[in-house]
């Protein structure tokens, strides 16, 4: 049975944010609101968690998982990241977006694209993902709640834990979120001179790009 947390969206409650981190640092797959729709997240280094999270979404090492980080100092220790491609990310941060990049040596291989070694880095703009990111002490591996079979986001926790309570550890609760994903930009064509490649038209503007 998930637990359930009300979060107030503004001014987010630490205990229960801490109680929350507890339940990822025992191996537990949680749903949390993100700026576009909720995502399920998982410690980046607990390989029961990352098989369980694809298992809900039913996808498989070929689909991109997505570190969500708190700042772009986070998102540094996780991908490789040049001058222009900083620029880019810096222009678009926080926000709506997720950034392929080459993934660095501390994310481990049977998380990254297993030909292309590359890695979904994100960093929202959303109070209490970004606070229990703080109290977790390091980013967090996430994928859009999306189950299996469709095709549009969900954005309602209640919906969230009546649909998959026997799945998960938990669901935090701050308010509805958009029920958009975000926009997807692989990035590694810039270390060659070549454009971002637009893979996915979500709810950040593309202008914001500069695309």
């Amino acid at each position: 049975m998930a637990q359930y947390f009300e979060v107030h969206p503004d001014n987010p409650q630490q205990r229960l944010l801490k109680q929350a981190v507890a339940l990822l640092q025992r191996g537990e797959v949680i749903a949390v609101p993100t700026d576009s729709s909720y995502a399920l997240a998982c410690q980046l280094d607990d390989r029961a968690a990352v098989e369980q999270l694809r298992r809900i979404r039913q996808v498989d090492d070929k689909h991109h998982l997505t570190l969500i980080c708190s700042d772009l100092s986070q998102l540094a220790n996780y991908a490789r990241v040049d001058n222009k491609q900083y620029r880019l990310l810096k222009a678009a941060t926080p926000g709506p977006y997720t950034f392929l990049l080459e993934a660095t040596k501390v994310v481990p291989r049977r998380v990254s694209h297993p030909q292309r070694k590359t890695i979904g880095l994100r960093v929202p703009d959303h109070r209490v993902l970004c606070d229990l990111i703080g109290l977790h002490g390091e980013a967090l591996l996430a994928t859009t709640l999306i189950p299996p079979g469709e095709t549009e986001a969900l954005n309602d926790a209640e919906e969230i834990r009546a649909r998959f309570e026997k799945q998960i550890g938990a669901v935090i609760d701050s308010g509805a979120c958009p029920s958009q994903p975000t926009t997807v930009v692989d990035l590694t064509p810039m270390a060659t001179g070549d454009q971002p490649l637009v893979v996915r038209q979500g709810r950040g503007a593309l202008k914001t790009l500069g695309l």
